[in-house]
């Protein structure tokens, strides 16, 4: 492509390479991208009616021991703006051990667990979330679901096959602020690194990805947390989208009955 251009009364021919054109025509679009849809994006695609699993956690501690746990989980709703509870199936010593978690789309969740061994439900206060759930490298707060409403977002990054986005939290939490990985071709999340004001505190990297009803799911979550050393691999197992679950079946009572 040339043009004229005049200089000193006369006309010199510009010449712009095409190739050039058409890469910056493909380029500012990538980098356009809102992060804030992006995630939006990433909630569209993995939205179900209901979700229930069976999974296997295999915690390993930073002496290397090894313990294998068993949860069932059962979720129904909106993404954010719904109900799910695990139960712990395997060991005896952990069975019937259970969390209640009712999402809000406007502020943090509401939770409550189970132990059997003392008969009771116990209510999972706000400034608690940051502990680890049950022996596990999973922290209350990483258990529950938060609608994208409650984030800032900024795109970090275009890494070729994925998108580096920070999100900041705009209620409270544990976590000052996170890195996601987002690959382009299906929307799916491949990484969280969580930080807090000090710093690094976990990863989570899901894999193992297979498409089931149209939705790209990891069959494996490994959590590293990084101070502890310590490291919770969840796989699942028997996994259902749209089953038919019932809103009494997420309540406190429901919580008490034991499987």
């Amino acid at each position: 492509m040339s043009e004229g251009v005049r200089i000193g009364g006369r006309t010199r021919s510009m010449t712009v390479a095409p190739r050039i054109v058409a890469l910056m025509a493909f380029v500012i679009p990538v980098f356009a991208q809102d992060p804030k849809q992006i995630i939006e994006e990433v909630q569209k695609r993995s939205r179900s009616n209901s979700q229930r699993y069976e999974g296997t956690l295999e915690v390993t501690g930073a002496e290397h021991h090894v313990a294998t746990k068993r949860w069932i989980f059962e979720r129904l709703g909106s993404f954010g703006d719904s109900k799910s509870l695990l139960r712990f199936t395997a060991p005896p010593e952990v069975k019937g051990v259970a969390l209640l978690i009712v999402n809000h789309p406007d502020r943090a969740s509401d939770q409550w667990m189970w132990r059997p061994s003392i008969g009771r439900d116990q209510r999972i206060a706000l400034q608690d979330r940051s502990t680890r759930f049950f022996g596990t490298d999973f922290s209350f707060e990483d258990l529950e679901e938060r609608d994208v409403n409650q984030y800032d977002f900024k795109l970090l990054a275009d890494e070729g096959s994925q998108w580096k986005i920070e999100s900041r939290p705009k209620k409270s939490s544990q976590y000052a602020y996170s890195y996601m990985w987002i690959k382009k071709d299906n929307y799916t999340i491949t990484k969280v690194e969580a930080y807090d004001k000090k710093g690094l505190v976990r990863t989570i990297d899901y894999r193992d990805f297979e498409q089931m009803k149209g939705i790209w799911t990891a069959r494996t979550t490994e959590v590293l947390d990084v101070r502890r050393k310590s490291k919770t691999i969840l796989k699942f197992d028997k996994l259902e989208y749209d089953v038919p679950l019932k809103q009494d079946q997420f309540t406190v009572e429901a919580l008490r009955r034991e499987s």
